[in-house]
């Protein structure tokens, strides 16, 4: 049995924490079970090297950030082989160069390609366990890349995926994935399973136990996924085509803050108008969440949609310098706004989900500022500061603190 196993930066943070992860891998590879470890940077240490780049150059360049990034895996990946030699157990650490992981050359954000499983296999062959670096890739030059938050996740499905494990599991600090953030929401419970598309949304939504673009290629490919504790033998949550439950009309809930709202005024009511628009930002990579258009009156029309907070200021500057002066006439940015959503399969046959989410934010004097909808989700913007009371309210109206 193959099985593909990752590890978060918090779960390699220190020496204990390192032979922690160590012994627990190691487990498997006494059954006779070939083990291939994914890892994060240690801890703080990402956050570490941005500071220290920084401060020698304020504006420092995407590759070379790149490959300052690239060391913080290398980090976890040596010292955890150090720690299963020192254990007793033979092991080899791999960078994404040495596997090899061919990704595209967009720094910072760069997407897998292929990956190259034949020094893989013959280090598997050899009866070690392989480590491999999360996070990074390599492009047709041999530059190094990173793959954007959450990159490690998508590195150990896609490494799932090219071997074709009996097993993929994801290791973080928390011991599955819950009905909501329970930092957030104290009555939230642990799902047992959950579907590859609710997932996905709540990934989307602000849910961080695991990164969208892991869980869409997980689907892509049929990869089983269980999601547990790093800091315990806890039972997780696998993560699936379909679930043996019956379909409750929610499963999740998810809150994030990282968003803004930008509303651009007075636009000409005219046909294309909004294709225009939307079409700059699409060139220009910027992603557009929740779209509104108001009724047009006088010959002109306001649309709001919202993006991530962090880049407000690039679409504002997008949209001024690109944009035809004369085809609109101001626009407004709010960054103090929150995304609240819930989700769950079971929507698409229970009529009145969406009323249900207004009525209990209503009565939680919560006002909605946007809304938007899909087969399996509900989302609304409210003001960041009642973000986490409307996700309580939300989840107490659904029932999802029940066993």
């Amino acid at each position: 049995m193959l099985i593909v196993k990752k590890f978060g930066g918090t779960s390699v943070g220190d020496k204990e924490r390192i032979f922690n992860v160590a012994r627990r891998c190691i487990e498997d590879y006494k059954k006779g079970h070939d083990v291939v470890v994914v890892l994060s940077a240690m801890g703080k240490m990402t956050d570490e090297l941005i500071a220290k780049a920084k401060d020698i150059n304020p504006n420092p360049s995407k590759r070379e950030m790149d490959m300052l990034f690239t060391t913080g895996e290398q980090t976890s990946v040596a010292l955890m082989a150090m720690a299963m030699d020192a254990l007793g157990v033979p092991a080899v650490s791999l960078n994404a160069f040495q596997v090899a992981m061919h990704s595209t050359n967009k720094y910072g954000n760069a997407r897998l390609k292929r990956i190259d499983t034949e020094r893989i296999h013959h280090e598997l062959d050899q009866r070690k366990i392989v480590l491999v670096t999360g996070f990074q890739g390599i492009d047709h030059y041999n530059n190094y890349t990173t793959l954007g938050r959450g990159g490690s996740d998508t590195t150990a499905v896609a490494l799932a995926a090219a071997l074709r494990a009996d097993a993929c599991e994801i290791y973080t600090d928390v011991e599955g994935v819950y009905t909501a953030d329970p930092r957030k929401v104290k009555d939230a419970r642990k799902l047992k399973e959950i579907t590859y598309n609710e997932m996905l949304e709540l990934a989307t939504l602000g849910a961080g136990v695991l990164h969208n673009r892991s869980v869409e290629l997980a689907k892509k490919h049929g990869v089983q996924l269980v999601v547990r504790s790093s800091l315990n033998t806890a039972e997780g949550t696998t993560v699936k085509e379909a679930t043996s439950m019956e379909e409750k009309v929610v499963s999740g809930v998810a809150g994030d803050k990282n968003a803004a709202r930008i509303a651009v005024m007075g636009l000409h009511d005219e046909p294309g108008i909004a294709f225009k628009l939307f079409n700059l930002l699409a060139r220009n990579n910027i992603n557009v969440d929740i779209i509104l258009q108001s009724v047009g009156r006088d010959g002109t029309k306001d649309i709001s949609f919202t993006v991530t907070e962090d880049s407000a200021d690039e679409t504002v500057e997008v949209i001024k310098n690109n944009f035809p002066r004369a085809k609109y006439k101001e626009i407004d940015v709010e960054t103090k706004v929150a995304k609240v959503s819930v989700v769950g399969a079971g929507m698409l046959a229970h009529p009145g989900v969406a009323a249900n989410m207004f009525q209990a934010l209503y009565q939680h004097d919560i006002n909605i500022r946007m809304i938007s909808t899909s087969e399996i989700r509900v989302t609304v913007l409210v003001n960041e500061d009642d973000m986490e009371k409307a996700m309580n309210a939300v989840h107490e109206a659904y029932g999802l603190q029940e066993a």
